[in-house]
């Protein structure tokens, strides 16, 4: 059996690696070091450019009720009527300042004994503050006298995905 023939290895060619050459640094003409360079005056953006792909920027307005459960259907009536195009409910545990047992809810008895909270929270975006309010005001009217609860406005500064609300 033969060996197969070695070819010699070569190594490339080295080529000099040379520094770029440094370009002194000057000032513009007229200004001495200690005085600023006469640059443009850096300017800030004055509006926000929006990219056609872009989805338009909503703004509105989020109420939020953090109630008694058994007030939902009511509640949800309320919102309704106001015209607002929809919301979000979710059972809410917590400390207030009327009733603890309430608030932290009560075991069900249930599947695992689970806690079954006895407050909900509504979320409802609005187009505009007004409607947000007219909602906050027909619920505290009709039921916080009698029923633990609280209102309050958030401004959302932009929705980002929404079909419509």
């Amino acid at each position: 059996m033969t060996q197969p023939e070695e070819t010699p290895m070569t190594q490339p060619e080295e080529t000099p690696m040379t520094q770029p050459e440094e370009t002194p640094m000057t000032q513009p003409e007229g200004n001495s070091p200690n005085e600023p360079a006469d640059y443009p005056p850096i300017q800030q953006a004055s509006k926000l450019v929006i990219i056609a792909d872009d989805p338009p920027i909503q703004q509105a307005s989020k109420l939020v009720i953090i109630t008694e459960k058994l007030l939902m259907k009511k509640i949800a009536k309320i919102i309704d009527e106001a015209g607002a195009s929809g919301y979000t409910v979710v059972e809410v545990g917590g400390k207030g300042s009327r009733n603890l047992l309430s608030a932290w809810g009560k075991p069900s008895g249930g599947e695992n004994n689970k806690i079954k909270f006895e407050n909900i929270k509504f979320e409802v975006l609005t187009p505009n503050r007004d409607m947000a309010a007219k909602i906050s005001d027909e619920v505290a009217a009709q039921f916080f006298d009698d029923y633990s609860g609280i209102a309050y406005l958030c401004n959302v500064m932009e929705v980002l995905h929404a079909h419509s609300f």
